[in-house]
């Protein structure tokens, strides 16, 4: 089994070392632009099997795709970062630039791999990639609910003074401020959260989960990489092992809640075959009303990026 990640940066190589750690493939190949960058990323995870006794083999590459031929799932994290005061909106064109090229020499050298997109703007880059793919949509996807749902569970159990193992949730929308936690199903080992909870501070809670990210940048300069890294590696473990998960991700809907054409983020079960199924909850008017008013945020991005004919 073979994985490669894209961009050996903070989230590309975070991931790439869980993916190791966690023996999730065989080979696990970390590609980069800057030159002997990749390169010593891997060799410092590979010097690491050792001590945290893995047999998961790093190989790093300058921009060499030969290297990552017969990948089986493919991660991008190429682009430009966040920085202060950045919108997503204003990574679009430089990031569709990278997304489009990366996902062109990817499917040329593994035209059966899936792939799963992590960089920002997260869900016009999924787009991106599937204009540029040319494959099923259930093969081409992003990581953002997982992400969120993590920031939410770790939220609420600091509230909560719970273990954030027994905390399940699910959150819907673009990944952004418009993002959708759903506190109706969301439940601490079975119990919903509304009553373990006032909805005064369950509120605060999803608010800072739509803020998540920024709160990050503001206290670092750049953008999150540990839970965004093992979100994306917990995605890959998912297909790899067929395990059938159910996770929020980035998902091109063709029907699905009333919607078409448009990457959003929805439940889904993940399986060797990438997007298995989507999961159509039975949505109140209030959270009917909040995903539609975050799809309209999205589209409004995606033909952003339409009108740029950066995928002509």
């Amino acid at each position: 089994m073979k994985v490669t990640v894209v961009g050996a940066g903070n989230v590309g190589a975070t991931c790439a070392d869980v993916l190791a750690q966690r023996e999730i493939a065989n080979e696990i190949v970390l590609l980069d632009i800057k030159e002997g960058f990749a390169e010593g990323k891997a060799l410092d995870i590979w010097q690491k099997a050792p001590i945290n006794l893995y047999d998961s083999r790093t190989i790093g590459s300058t921009n060499d795709y030969s290297k990552t031929a017969n990948s089986d799932v493919v991660v991008i994290t190429s682009g430009l970062p966040r920085k202060p005061g950045m919108s997503r909106d204003d990574l679009i064109a430089t990031n569709a630039g990278i997304v489009k090229t990366v996902t062109e020499n990817i499917i040329q050298h593994s035209p059966n791999a899936i792939i799963v997109i992590v960089s920002n703007p997260l869900d016009v880059m999924t787009y991106c990639a599937y204009l540029n793919a040319k494959v099923d949509s259930s093969k081409v996807f992003g990581m953002a609910g997982v992400l969120d749902t993590a920031r939410y569970r770790a939220f609420l159990a600091e509230e909560l003074n719970v273990s954030p193992k027994d905390i399940q949730a699910v959150l819907m929308g673009g990944h952004g401020d418009t993002m959708v936690p759903l506190p109706r199903y969301t439940t601490v080992a079975g119990i919903p959260v509304t009553e373990l909870i006032s909805t005064e501070k369950l509120d605060e809670i999803i608010e800072r989960t739509k803020f998540g990210g920024g709160e990050i940048v503001k206290l670092l300069g750049t953008s999150a990489w540990y839970a965004p890294g093992a979100a994306a590696a917990q995605m890959v473990e998912a297909i790899v092992r067929d395990q059938k998960r159910i996770f929020p991700v980035c998902a091109w809907l063709n029907g699905e809640y009333g919607m078409k054409d448009i990457y959003l983020g929805v439940p889904v079960v993940l399986g060797k075959n990438g997007i298995e199924k989507i999961i159509e909850l039975q949505l109140n008017t209030e959270e009917k009303a909040l995903l539609e008013e975050s799809a309209k945020a999205v589209k409004s991005v995606m033909d952003v990026l339409d009108n740029m004919n950066v995928n002509a």
